[in-house]
């Protein structure tokens, strides 16, 4: 056991009560001012020395791409709504599809829409279930560009001393871009993101992940494994500008409950195995709040013994402000000072000592990426998101399409049965209330499943487990479904070779070109 473990350990076995009491305490959560970091026209140059503009540039155009696909539905769909009465009317709504959306609409929809109207509900499902398939197969040409140049690749990570990266954010769809966006961290698959409801991971599954990695670890089967560590990451949400209304709904958007719900889980995890596997076994952990006005960050910083304080934190907001207009050393070395005066913090609940060298290298390149971020967002959304709340095109329940990378495109559930994952359903269905069916729009659900094809029948299975699922939603929510305000379809994905997010046969038929 390493120097680090070992203290660690020593800290849990002779105090095992401060982490739990910096939990339960009432952190002081200061909440940003009215204005963002900085505004356009503010008479300041928002032109921070240490942001990416290329980068920046690049994300832009993929959100722009991606945002058209779906901008678009509900202007097609209606003019060919304004159709259906033309003698010509299945042939020139298959072209207006092909030309404008990339698809064609399903033929049956059509042909009997002369009997008792055009079904457009059943083709919006269709038109968002086509577009997020087009997304997905045109990933590897409009993702190139900007997974090139993040800055937080595999290479950085185990520089840090981690061999795998476990991302928990919340399910909100504030938080789907979190990875390449906020973070500037390379999709991988040494980067796991599994979303949950407030951040509320499964505990006994990330033991079991974390398992799985150690024993591949201690195998040999990891390069370099003796030395790199596994690092837990919980993302908690809050919103400056309407802290009371746009927060984490899992929560009640009470900031306080969201911070200390991730932290406790985040120590459980780590007790667990320290329990399971003896004490000194647990990985790291690193807490993180996100501001969803801006993609401003707020870092807890971890002390010399791992532990992690809710009061103890720095805000890149604020270091964006501070820096701003200085040449990009003295900006790295500004911040490094600021994450210095808060580890110097003393104190009840403030943590004791500094983090070891991995885990600050990580925290000033977190933060220093995270700069980029928020001038995206100064750049482009004019220093505050214009639809700060909710705005998601569908659910998507089970695992995650790993190539999907957009804030607001999804709400994510993840889940193995509908049991397990009720209460990030529950909140997603209730959000989609609110976005689709109070406007007469059905709820698009996809069901996602992940197999790996050097398995025999493991993709039968998981078309099975996704079809179980699908069945248990539809029950769940009939009230919705027999309204024809539910739409599920199936998809598989194969974690280990070509195929990804394939809809199955009885869904909705997948995309052509």
């Amino acid at each position: 056991m390493d120097t680090r473990k070992r203290l660690q350990a020593m800290r849990r076995t002779a105090a095992s009560q401060p982490a739990a009491a910096a939990a339960s305490a009432e952190p002081v959560l200061p909440l940003q001012p009215d204005n963002p970091a900085c505004m356009i026209g503010s008479g300041e140059r928002c032109e921070h020395a240490l942001v990416d503009r290329e980068l920046n540039r690049l994300l832009f155009d993929y959100e722009q791409t991606i945002r058209s696909r779906f901008a678009r539905i509900v202007p097609v769909l209606k003019r060919i709504s304004a159709l259906q009465h033309d003698e010509l009317f299945t042939e020139r709504a298959q072209q207006l599809a092909r030309d404008q959306l990339g698809f064609e609409l399903p033929q049956r929809v059509l042909d009997d829409a002369w009997v008792s109207g055009l079904d457009l509900r059943a083709l919006h499902s269709h038109c968002i279930f086509n577009s997020l398939q087009l997304c997905v197969q045109t990933a590897p040409q409009e993702q190139t560009g900007w997974r090139q140049r993040l800055p937080l690749d595999e290479n950085f990570l185990r520089g840090c001393g981690y061999h795998t990266v476990d991302i928990s954010p919340c399910a909100d769809g504030r938080l789907q871009g979190v990875k390449p966006y906020v973070l500037r961290m390379v999709p991988g698959p040494n980067v796991r993101v599994k979303a949950y409801a407030g951040a509320l991971f499964d505990v006994e599954g990330d033991v079991a992940d974390w398992a799985q990695r150690e024993v591949e670890r201690l195998s040999g089967a990891m390069a370099d494994g003796e030395r790199l560590n596994y690092l837990k990451i919980a993302i908690y949400h809050f919103s400056s500008s309407t802290p009371y209304a746009q927060g984490c709904a899992a929560h009640g958007s009470n900031d306080r409950q969201a911070t200390e719900s991730a932290l406790q889980r985040l120590e459980q995890l780590r007790e667990a195995i320290d329990r399971t596997f003896g004490r000194g076994a647990a990985p790291d952990i690193l807490l993180l709040g996100m501001d969803t006005d801006l993609d401003a960050l707020r870092i807890h910083l971890p002390d010399a013994f791992g532990d992690i304080s809710p009061h103890r934190y720095i805000e890149t907001a604020a270091i964006y402000r501070d820096t701003l207009g200085l040449p990009a050393q003295a900006a790295r070395e500004r911040l490094a000072e600021m994450v210095a005066d808060v580890e110097a913090m003393g104190g009840w609940g403030q943590g004791q000592g500094r983090m070891h060298d991995g885990m600050r290298r990580l925290v000033l390149a977190l933060a220093e990426a995270n700069l980029s971020q928020i001038e995206y967002v100064i750049k482009h959304h004019t220093g505050r998101y214009a639809v700060i709340g909710h705005d998601e095109e569908c659910i998507v329940a089970g695992e995650a399409v790993r190539v999907l990378q957009l804030r607001n495109l999804f709400y994510f559930a993840h889940l193995d049965t509908i049991e397990e994952g009720a209460h990030d359903m529950d909140v997603g269905i209730q959000i989609f209330r609110n976005l689709n069916v109070a406007h007469g729009l059905p709820v698009p659900v996809l069901v996602h499943f992940e197999y790996d094809s050097r398995i025999p029948d493991a993709r039968e299975r998981a078309v099975q487990r996704g079809q179980r699922v699908r069945a248990a939603i539809e029950q769940r929510y009939r009230d919705l479904a027999a309204q024809g305000l539910l739409s599920c379809v199936v998809a598989v994905s194969d974690r280990t070779g070509g195929e990804c997010c394939s809809v199955v046969s009885d869904a909705a038929p997948a995309a052509s070109h």
